[in-house]
């Protein structure tokens, strides 16, 4: 069976050229991975306030080279430009975080998930909207939540809706580990900023 991994990227809630920062690097991450033969998509992301800009990005990577990449990118990435949002400003570092984490199965209690069968919609004529095998679960604590309508099964999708929230549930988790990291940056600049994993100097 093939390994399976996450990384999350996060502007931290930086600036809007951190956000930039993040959507760069998703494409560069993606063809790396291709390369090693790796299966990639893009589970979420959060879009900044400029459009083609992510606050945060999740990627999943499956087969057996994925600690390979995960190892490679985990860490601070530091990126080197002039800002294309504000043409006189001094400032040419940029910085994004890139966490990798393998979720267990069964961590989220179901007490703690509100389920609701739902009728699944999309492709699949009339009989798609006759029975409610779609489920939709909500973690009660955080109102998070997910729908999952991929097979004709309520049961699997309820189990499939479990996994997926479990995910989503972790990306808000080290979401949130991120911005506070980001509000020790602004708070005292050297702190994180020098430990970077990579350093990216984008060519004009």
């Amino acid at each position: 069976m093939n390994n399976v991994i996450y990384l999350q990227l996060s502007s931290g809630r930086g600036p809007e050229e951190c956000c930039r920062v993040v959507a760069l690097l998703i494409p560069m991450i993606m063809r790396q991975a291709e390369q090693l033969n790796l299966e990639i998509s893009v589970v979420d992301k959060e879009p900044g306030d400029i459009n083609g800009t992510f606050h945060s990005a999740l990627l999943m990577i499956k087969g057996d080279a994925v600690n390979t990449l995960a190892t490679e990118w985990e860490g601070t990435i530091q990126w080197i430009a002039q800002s294309p949002y504000r043409k006189f400003h001094k400032r040419k570092n940029w910085f994004v975080s890139i966490k990798s984490f393998q979720p267990t199965k069964n961590e989220i209690s179901e007490k703690g998930i509100e389920y609701k069968a739902c009728r699944a919609s999309g492709p699949g004529g009339q009989n798609v909207n006759k029975v409610e095998t779609a489920v939709r679960a909500t973690h009660t604590a955080s109102g998070i939540s997910v729908l999952t309508s991929d097979t004709r099964s309520q049961l699997q999708n309820k189990k499939l809706a479990t996994e997926r929230l479990q995910v989503k549930l972790f990306s808000w988790q080290l979401e949130k580990q991120m911005q506070a990291i980001q509000q020790q940056w602004e708070q005292h600049t050297n702190l994180q900023r020098g430990g970077a994993v990579k350093v990216i100097k984008e060519k004009l």
